[in-house]
């Protein structure tokens, strides 16, 4: 089992108004984490800045062209009430989709069984033609439309444990036939989406919402029960996971209880069904996570999983 972690200051870059959530301390708790233990003997690359042409597989020129048109030379500009440009954003949301690509080059190419992409802004709410929810470009569904242009993967699946639903990444795969997602998600919550009613153009969406105040169990048996058994059902021969820790019980901005045990579980899980269907190749990218010690020790208790790394005890903040 081999683990590449895609990281780069760039990230630290992206400048938010004061008192905003999703800020540059988030990046710093990340890398911190992932820095320690045996976790700091895996391999670190760079992530290169995403081609136009990889972004246009997932969002229309014209939009690109509006979120370059927006970045400011100084100060702030505001896309919407949540969703800020700095002069560092653009760099910083070009890695992260580039990051995510180069991971599914390096997976694609067998240099790791798996990659994890410590990418900020976020990406799961970006839709194809519409910035929002703190997220410019939708690193998990540029990645996956890499996986298949790029290397001729054809089923490909992106699953989603964000507390937020990823109202982006299904938009885009909404009618894509070969394209799968999966997500679980506090409910009702920002943004209002991911309904189980919500099923695709082609029966290729699978929304598993829980309750405010859902603890560990219930997660699990929405995964286990309903959104891993789809999952395999669908044979993917690449795996996206878009791995939000904002479920943790001391987000600030969800009302879900999981702990870091419960994200090791489930990229466990997410590892067992791609090992079957999937040579195993598993991308996992950054999304949410707003209380720092929760988002570094449930980043920390992510990717030891994926390496394969058993912790001596699971963190619980």
């Amino acid at each position: 089992m081999t683990t590449i972690i895609f990281a780069h200051n760039a990230f630290a870059g992206h400048e938010t108004p004061e008192g905003h959530p999703e800020r540059v301390d988030r990046y710093s708790a990340v890398v911190a984490a992932l820095g320690s233990g045996d976790l700091a003997a895996l391999e670190r690359r760079e992530p290169p800045r995403a081609a136009r042409s990889a972004l246009e597989r997932a969002h229309p020129s014209a939009y690109i062209d509006r979120v370059e048109a927006a970045t400011p030379a100084q100060g702030l500009a505001a896309l919407d009430p949540d969703t800020f440009l700095s002069p560092g954003s653009l760099d910083a949301a070009l890695r992260g989709a580039g990051g995510a690509i180069a991971a599914v080059d390096a997976v694609a190419a067998g240099d790791a069984t798996n990659a994890f992409v410590a990418a900020r802004p976020p990406g799961h709410h970006a839709e194809t033609a519409r910035a929002m929810g703190f997220c410019l470009f939708n690193n998990a569904a540029i990645a996956a439309r890499h996986a298949r242009a790029a290397h001729g993967f054809s089923r490909i699946a992106v699953v989603d444990f964000d507390v937020h639903h990823g109202n982006g990444t299904e938009a885009i795969f909404w009618d894509d036939e070969q394209g799968f997602f999966a997500s679980s998600h506090e409910f009702p919550q920002y943004p209002g989406t991911g309904r189980d009613t919500d099923r695709g153009a082609h029966g290729n969406i699978v929304n598993a919402p829980l309750p405010t105040g859902a603890e560990g169990g219930v997660f699990r048996r929405a995964w286990g029960e309903t959104l891993l058994p789809a999952l395999a059902d669908f044979e993917p021969e690449f795996v996206v996971v878009s791995a939000g820790f904002d479920g943790h019980r001391a987000d600030p901005l969800g009302g879900l209880l999981l702990v870091e045990d419960d994200f090791a579980w489930i990229t466990r899980e997410i590892m067992a069904v791609a090992a079957d269907k999937a040579g195993g190749r598993v991308v996992s990218v950054l999304e949410g996570g707003y209380d720092l010690k929760a988002l570094g020790s449930s980043a920390a208790a992510h990717v030891s999983a994926l390496a394969g790394i058993r912790q001596a005890a699971p963190g619980l903040s």
